[in-house]
């Protein structure tokens, strides 16, 4: 599957290709190559730079689960005849009594994927296999190495493979203009100017460029808001300033599962990035007519970011979740 048609060191998709080719001829297995590089821009891409000028801070790899894994190329295995669709997502699905799929986190906790499969209803993963489920990476790693496969020892993909190790800002300069403007403190008090604001996101202390301007306090400064109708970027000095912690935030585009939570469901906790330790949830209101979430956290949470996803679970469950719209 080709996603992407920059051919980069970061994105090596013909390396990618032969290294599947040895292995397919390896181990006798039929390959089928798609290129899914217009559906990916259509359907994953294109919201990804609309949310970034919106002051957001979207997460490409869950909509291309959501839109090009589990429905662009299960149709197409569906269309080959296959059975089942089997993928390396390191995560679990466990049938309930009523024969219903649940979605647990894998057994590498360092490897859960969960966080990037929350968007996927039951349809999707009906036929779904996760292999990996009681695996280790380390332990894949072994397994492929006595089957003698040449990508045992193959560098883990991290970040997002469009970007690689491109700097994020001069990345998006290609696909959104520059709008340079104030770069605000709490006080609303100008120490800075920034490229624009849908170059930076919230929780960012690198590349603000005002590194040497100082409140009394020496720590260093946060962005903590983007106010993108006047173009604005306020920033704030400390990880712990009030403006970058939260206990509340709301969420919609919910999806759950199963059976949504409610404010009796034990054991709730939440993660606003992939790999955050899991946080306690305190409280939750879903409100069915709006289709809109509220999360009350047990403590404050650092950094929450429009845009980006929040996902709940009960104990290794991943319950579901939806798109950070405020947080307070």
């Amino acid at each position: 599957m080709k996603n992407w048609e920059d051919d980069s060191p970061e994105c090596p998709a013909t390396q990618d290709l032969l290294d599947v080719m040895h292995i397919c001829d390896q181990l006798d297995i039929h390959l089928h190559a798609n290129n899914f590089s217009q559906d990916y821009v259509e359907r994953v891409f294109k919201k990804f730079v609309y949310e970034y000028e919106q002051g957001r801070t979207p997460n490409p790899d869950i909509l291309c689960n959501r839109e090009i894994k589990f429905d662009v190329l299960l149709k197409k295995t569906q269309d080959l005849g296959a059975d089942f669709f089997a993928t390396g997502h390191y995560a679990k699905l466990i049938k309930d009594s009523k024969n219903s799929l649940q979605l647990h986190r894998g057994i590498d906790e360092n490897k859960d994927q969960t966080y990037f499969l929350y968007a996927l209803a039951q349809q999707q993963l009906n036929t779904t296999l996760f292999p990996l489920a009681d695996w280790h990476k380390n332990d894949v790693r072994k397994k492929a190495q006595e089957l003698k496969l040449i990508t045992h020892n193959k560098k883990d993909s991290t970040g997002i493979c469009f970007i690689g190790n491109k700097p994020f800002q001069s990345f998006l300069q290609n696909y959104t203009p520059s709008q340079t403007g104030e770069m605000i403190d709490p006080q609303g008090k100008v120490i800075g100017t920034h490229m624009g604001t849908a170059f930076y996101t919230i929780g960012q202390r690198k590349g603000l460029g005002i590194g040497g301007k100082k409140d009394g306090s020496g720590q260093p400064w946060y962005v903590c808001e983007k106010i993108v109708s006047s173009n604005q970027l306020m920033v704030a000095q400390g990880e712990n300033h009030p403006l970058l912690n939260h206990h509340h935030l709301s969420a919609n585009e919910l999806n759950w599962i199963g059976e949504p939570p409610t404010t009796n469901t034990p054991r709730l906790t939440a993660r606003i990035r992939h790999r955050q330790v899991l946080q306690e949830v305190k409280d939750i209101h879903l409100d069915t007519q709006k289709d809109t979430l509220t999360i009350i956290f047990v403590e404050p949470q650092f950094a929450i970011a429009p845009g980006q996803s929040v996902v709940l679970y009960q104990d290794t469950r991943c319950l579901g979740g939806g798109i950070i719209l405020h947080r307070w």
